[in-house]
């Protein structure tokens, strides 16, 4: 009696062959060949209903076919597929912490059953003959071979490369007015790539990468204290690492002077009042700075200089900005 093949597993394999074959079915006593279309296979067979076969070369749909004493059996299709080929990864670098999603692009993709990162698997989130999208795993800093594995066989490697986050050490200026626009140098690691840098939920401008140690930016409009991260391929900062902390000042006002004159020797000390003076870096009389103390974000005293009888004016200045000038009266 002739043998009967029922089914195979798997059913399609690749082009180069080297594909282990199950062969299931009956009347597999006294079995003398194995056939791929008509290209013979090596076999072994396990019991009267199991055969193992190793796939010849082929290409195309053939009939699996097993001839024993009883004859030749009914043919059962196995497809030959060719190897995939992976043109592209978009985006091509990540962070060491994975979980993003990577786009691969190529030929013969259909069917994807594995995605590998070096010898990390990557999760298939979606999968058509000329692309898969997968989910990154984590590793290393460090350059990854990116694979994909279809019934055809394996494809080429492309190089995935895996970037460690950025982190922030110092700012300078870590002041400066509510409306923005000054430039801030960020020092840190890992700041080549960088692509955002934020002050709170506003976005810098004028980005400027100095070295991997430091990039410039310019602090957008904000208030109140905020943290500032950079953002790279690797990730973004952590708030909290570092002294990435910057203030928003309002400008400096000064109202009053009291006294709001004195001799032309100068010597005599000056309460200055008005708001947002605690961060006062210089008092000018005339534009000739003084020594002075903050007393608090609404009082400043001055000690007045010497000058010509005459008004001049007194401005006080912060990292915000200079006051508006109030006149001072030195008298004769």
């Amino acid at each position: 009696m002739a043998p009967v093949v029922s089914s195979i597993s798997p059913n399609q394999g690749p082009t180069a062959g080297g594909a282990a074959v199950t062969i299931n079915g009956s009347g597999f006593s006294g079995v003398t060949s194995v056939k791929f279309g008509a290209v013979p296979a090596s076999f072994t067979v396990v019991s009267g209903s199991q055969i193992t076969a190793t796939s010849p070369a082929g290409s195309g749909a053939v009939s699996v076919t097993v001839t024993a004493t009883g004859g030749i059996s009914n043919g059962v299709g196995y497809t030959y597929v060719v190897a995939p080929l992976i043109s592209s990864l978009t985006p091509g670098r990540g962070p060491t912490t994975g979980a993003n999603t990577v786009t691969i692009a190529g030929t013969g993709l259909a069917g994807a059953t594995a995605v590998q990162f070096d010898t990390r698997p990557a999760t298939i989130t979606g999968n058509t003959s000329t692309q898969v999208t997968a989910t990154v795993p984590a590793a290393p800093a460090a350059p990854a071979d990116v694979t994909v594995t279809t019934p055809g066989g394996a494809s080429n490697p492309l190089p995935y490369y895996y970037i460690p986050a950025p982190a922030i050490t110092l700012l300078g200026p870590t002041q400066g007015l509510a409306s923005g626009g000054n430039t801030v140098t960020i020092s840190g690691s890992n700041l080549t790539l960088t692509t955002a840098v934020h002050f709170g939920a506003g976005t810098a401008t004028g980005i400027s990468v100095v070295s991997d140690s430091q990039i410039t930016a310019n602090a957008p409009a904000g208030s109140g204290s905020v943290t500032v991260t950079v953002t790279t391929p690797g990730g973004t900062s952590m708030p909290g690492l570092g002294n990435a902390y910057y203030t928003y000042l309002a400008a400096p006002v000064v109202s009053s002077l009291k006294p709001s004159q004195g001799p032309a020797l100068g010597g005599n000390t000056v309460t200055l009042t008005g708001s947002s003076l605690t961060y006062a870096d210089e008092v000018r009389f005339g534009g000739v700075p003084v020594s002075f103390a903050a007393v608090s974000d609404t009082q400043v005293v001055a000690v007045a200089p010497g000058g010509a009888p005459g008004a001049v004016t007194v401005v006080v200045h912060t990292p915000a900005g200079n006051s508006a000038g109030i006149p001072y009266q030195y008298l004769a």
